[in-house]
């Protein structure tokens, strides 16, 4: 094959491989940088105190004159969730459905961002073209409604990136998968196929929306009480099929959660969920109705502290307690990192009487990510000449490269990216050529990036090892010590099982400072560093525990 006289595609992952979240993908196509989504990370557990998290865009913002779009894939946080600080950076049109907008809509609606944002609203099959390339959104089945793919058309091929999706056969109210478009892709030639790799350690296929709404309409059939249904709030086929079971039931619906009732409001008026008539009631109005004819739809799946879930299990919340024969479905779930948190939530109904059902006891709840068989069928419809897997962690990336292997795939077709890759594409390979600056910003209240790596490991010490602040106060004149040095500890030991020993680090303190040259006394800096490793050394020897150290030498 001859060299392509135009210039390669690069593609640089700034997020979402290698790692579950902050998917943002760069493409370079000739003088021109489009991005595909922009999403947060929640963060993990030894990320103390940080609400969330988001891709570094250092390698965007001396480009940021070339970037000509944002295309969205969908709703969910970890593609949209970083758009209000992107958005501070570079003001470019973004594209996506009408309800992946109407949910960037209001997010954005948090932030003051200094300039209007141009949201441009698209449907599955329509086509732009922008610069040198052609973009055609495909629709695909996913937790959410209305996410899409993409066909990227370049000069030198067409590239194809899947989204998030599945392969239901018997979807809820979405249509199916636009399979055809992505065949009729594969028969005109693929040069990259870009595929979801969330469950590619899942063998077979993943269960049907529809199958989930017939065990929930059985459950709720079976049910003497009241139902209470705990969904992820952007589910809306999951809200519609337990709509449809509570009407055909004579059930009434209760909305509980701010989450749920904007997200059903927004679908509702852009004709994407149809909730039936008198359906609906207000959340005081189920103490006067029978308890058989009730279903409550809730926040609080992945047990957050505050959510209805959880406020209603620890009877803090305002109107609905907990009573025995009430059911509670966990229809959703359990993200990793969680666990804890839902166990002690399912316990804690327990202990109040509730029956409870979630995904591992029985099938309540279906993924939104193909399964094998649908990554098998998505690569056999694409056929494409390469092969790059996105969206996971380094070892769901590397079981999808397998699969395409299976297949029939040479490892030359093959590319096993991570975040900051550099990514050259050519008709004749494809190629990894350096590193982009990549990282994590901690997102802490608003606080943007001012909480890094130290901060954090000194959040973990003191979340351990607790703190001792020890105080002296010295003669400014002659520096000698006004008064007795103070202690106090938090978080470390007991003060008062522990007076002994807390009088001998004082006396210690005291005894440095009266060794100390006058000179040294006026230094108040090198006198606090020679107490701080005097008391570490000393409580480290006495009780083998590090606690982080803050001595303040103050002069009168």
């Amino acid at each position: 094959m001859s060299e392509s006289r135009y210039p390669p595609v690069r593609l640089i992952p700034l997020g979402g491989l290698g790692e579950i979240g902050c998917n943002m993908m760069v493409f370079e196509i000739g003088e021109d940088i489009f991005l595909i989504d922009a999403g947060l990370m929640f963060p993990e557990e030894y990320m103390l105190g940080i609400d969330f998290v988001i891709p570094d865009f250092s390698y965007l913002k001396s480009k940021k004159d070339k970037v000509r779009a944002i295309f969205l894939t969908h709703g969910h946080e970890d593609h949209i969730g970083a758009l209000p600080f992107l958005l501070q950076e570079i003001s470019v049109p973004i594209y996506g459905t009408a309800f992946t907008l109407a949910l960037v809509e209001r997010k954005l609606r948090e932030y003051e961002l200094g300039s209007p944002v141009q949201l441009r609203k698209i449907k599955p099959r329509d086509v732009l073209n922008i610069g040198d390339a052609k973009f055609e959104f495909i629709g695909v089945n996913h937790s959410i409604v209305e996410g899409v793919g993409i066909a990227i058309e370049t000069p030198i091929g067409t590239i194809i990136h899947t989204g998030d999706f599945k392969i239901d056969q018997t979807p809820l109210g979405d249509n199916m998968i636009d399979l055809n478009r992505f065949a009729d892709y594969g028969d005109k030639g693929v040069l990259l196929l870009l595929s979801d790799s969330t469950n590619a350690d899942y063998e077979g296929f993943s269960l049907s929306e529809r199958t989930v709404k017939k065990r929930l309409e059985k459950i709720l059939s079976d049910s003497t009480g009241r139902v209470i249904i705990t969904v992820f709030a952007s589910n809306i086929r999951r809200m519609q099929g337990i709509l449809e079971a509570c009407d055909k039931l004579g059930r009434k619906v209760a909305l509980i959660g701010r989450s749920i009732v904007d997200n059903i409001e927004s679908a509702s008026s852009l004709g994407i969920l149809d909730v039936p008539d008198d359906l609906l009631v207000d959340v005081r109005e189920i103490k006067d109705l029978d308890p058989s004819k009730v279903t409550m739809i809730t926040t609080g799946s992945q047990g957050e502290p505050y959510s209805a879930l959880s406020l209603m299990a620890t009877n803090a919340h305002k109107y609905i307690q907990i009573q025995p024969g009430d059911t509670v479905i966990f229809s959703s779930r359990f993200i990793p990192g969680n666990e804890r948190a839902i166990t002690r939530i399912i316990n804690q109904l327990y202990r109040k009487g509730a029956e409870v059902i979630y995904e591992q006891v029985k099938n309540v709840h279906t993924s939104g990510h193909a399964y094998q068989e649908e990554l098998k069928m998505m690569l056999n419809l694409v056929k494409p000449d390469f092969f790059m897997p996105v969206h996971g962690e380094v070892r769901l990336l590397a079981k999808h490269i397998n699969l395409a292997k299976s297949m029939g795939m040479s490892n030359e077709a093959l590319i096993l990216a991570e975040d900051g890759d550099i990514i050259k594409v050519t008709p004749e390979g494809i190629t990894k050529e350096g590193r982009a600056p990549v990282g994590k910003v901690f997102i802490d209240g608003k606080g943007v990036g001012d909480v890094g790596t130290l901060v954090l490991r000194d959040r973990k010490h003191l979340s351990e090892d607790g703190l001792v602040v020890i105080l002296s106060v010295l003669d400014g004149e002659n520096g000698e010590m006004v008064s007795e040095p103070n202690l106090i500890s938090r978080g470390f030991i007991f003060e008062d099982f522990h007076k002994e020993m807390l009088q001998e680090a004082k006396n210690l303190v005291k005894k440095t400072i009266m060794e100390a040259n006058s000179e040294r006394r006026k230094d108040s800096g090198e006198l606090q560093g020679e107490i701080s490793k005097i008391l570490k050394r000393f409580f480290n020897t006495r009780l083998k525990r590090r606690p982080m150290i803050l001595p303040i030498v103050l002069e009168m």
